[in-house]
């Protein structure tokens, strides 16, 4: 369920699966192009990939947990609330070092995108993880940054391209019927 909790908010809760994993991501990115924040898109979705991986193979008892963006003033923050209350550590022995590693580089990634990282405590309801990234001055919320389009006063003023899903097949149009004149 995705709740827009205010217009620099936004929040989903889902189950930490991998198929799961790629819709959030999708949501983030929609989320971040409606705020103008195209350039922070890779980071925060790879963040938010690294989190929810993250969420999939360590949290117990189950993997429900709560996906929240917000951006305020000149930062953006991704949060991940699950319900295990141990907290995550960032591995920095040499063999966490190794190239040959598939797993275990996760926090090490959010450390190096993002602008800080950490965890906090949730009491009995799990723990919080959470990453930030410096956000770039913007056009106010909602008006497209892209070329083509402008403001008040500047012309006409068109719609944003709608969010396809990449996994969907690209159908021709459809012949019309002409019009006897």
């Amino acid at each position: 369920m995705i709740s827009q909790v205010s217009s620099r908010q936004c929040a989903v809760e889902v189950q930490a699966l991998p198929w799961r994993i790629r819709q959030v991501r999708r949501i983030v990115s929609a989320q971040l192009r409606y705020w103008n924040l195209d350039c922070l898109i890779e980071k925060a979705a790879l963040g938010v990939t690294e989190l929810l991986t993250n969420v999939h193979q360590h949290a117990q008892p189950d993997k429900v947990c709560t996906v929240e963006i917000e951006l305020l003033l000149d930062r953006l923050t991704v949060s991940v609330h699950d319900h295990d209350p141990r907290l995550p550590s960032l591995d920095r022995s040499p063999e966490a070092r190794d190239p040959l590693a598939t797993s275990g580089r996760g926090l090490a990634l959010i450390e190096a995108v993002s602008e800080s990282w950490g965890a906090r405590p949730q009491g009995e309801s799990g723990k919080v993880v959470w990453f930030t990234l410096p956000a770039p001055a913007a056009a106010p919320l909602g008006i497209p940054s892209a070329p083509g389009y402008t403001t008040a006063g500047g012309g006409p003023f068109k719609e944003p391209v709608p969010f396809e899903d990449p996994g969907e097949v690209a159908r021709p149009a459809q012949p019309t019927a002409a019009v006897p004149g």
